[in-house]
């Protein structure tokens, strides 16, 4: 299992520490696909870690997508999901795709979301993690990973802005429990996730400008999210142009907050910069510079 995690990036992909943020950021030419995939094979298909679920929302691509990944790293989604340890929210083919172009929808620890309103987004995603989550007092810890959340911004956030959406983030990642019989400043917050996974765009003509709305939109929400992360991975083509063995660029920038294990030792997470190489079978080769 481990030779489908490059091993530069093991230390990255492992399952983050409770509470925590990961930002993962793609240019055009340099998707974050192979990255999400491998974050998935990391804590679904490791034998020491059967007590990790996933829910995994997708605005870009559809659950068929990333089965196909999954089966070339040789982990099943469906049968996962069968065992309640994934869950798939689909929010591109209830909103965005024809109705005469939807595949089969509805399988085994699917949801799609028809209705582009934030609460009922915030609602759907929120019961998918509670159904995976079970009861209070099942063991396991519960991944978010969402992919792509600013193409919702970008075409369904004529009502919402930017700010409003990463307090739904917000709220996806953590419930409010108010306490009986007291005022509302005497609250708690219950982890609702054990970690967070956020793919957003980061190409330069969207957050340098900022002359429309959804530039503004954009840019607010990559740095709200950027300042947030505990560590981010950017991906980027090089800077010299195309190479025949090179993909591109993977930098590593750690966030202001340490990162904290659950024995409350400090993870190092380490800043870099690397390359790699996405092949056509769907392998990845993760290397530094000169090798």
């Amino acid at each position: 299992m481990s030779s489908k995690i490059p091993p530069l990036l093991e230390p990255y992909l492992a399952l983050p520490p409770e509470a925590s943020l990961v930002l993962l950021t793609s240019v055009l030419g340099a998707s974050t696909n192979w990255l999400v995939l491998r974050f998935l094979h990391s804590a679904l298909a490791s034998p020491e870690d059967e007590d990790t679920k996933v829910v995994f929302v997708s605005f870009m691509r559809d659950l068929a997508f990333w089965k196909e990944g999954s089966k070339r790293l040789g982990f099943d989604l469906e049968k996962l999901a069968v065992k309640k340890r994934f869950a798939f929210v689909d929010g591109l083919s209830g909103l965005f795709v024809p109705k005469q172009q939807m595949s089969s929808i509805g399988r085994v620890g699917e949801k799609v979301l028809n209705d582009p309103k934030l609460e009922h987004v915030s609602r759907e995603i929120l019961e998918s993690i509670g159904n995976l989550k079970g009861s209070q007092e099942a063991d396991g810890k519960i991944v978010l990973v969402i992919d792509q959340l600013d193409l919702f911004l970008a075409a369904a956030g004529q009502n919402f802005g930017a700010v409003n959406l990463a307090d739904m983030l917000m709220d996806w990642r953590e419930v409010l429990l108010q306490k009986p019989h007291f005022t509302k400043t005497f609250t708690e917050w219950k982890q609702e996730v054990h970690s967070t996974v956020v793919t957003l765009s980061a190409d330069f003509p969207l957050v340098s400008a900022q002359q429309t709305p959804l530039e503004r939109n954009h840019a607010v929400l990559l740095l709200s999210l950027a300042h947030q992360a505990d560590f981010t991975m950017g991906l980027r083509l090089l800077d010299t142009g195309t190479a025949r063995d090179v993909s591109g660029v993977v930098r590593i920038t750690v966030g202001d907050q340490a990162m904290e294990d659950e024995n409350d030792v400090q993870r190092r997470i380490e800043e870099r910069e690397l390359l790699y190489f996405v092949g056509a079978d769907g392998g990845v080769r993760v290397f530094e510079r000169g090798q």
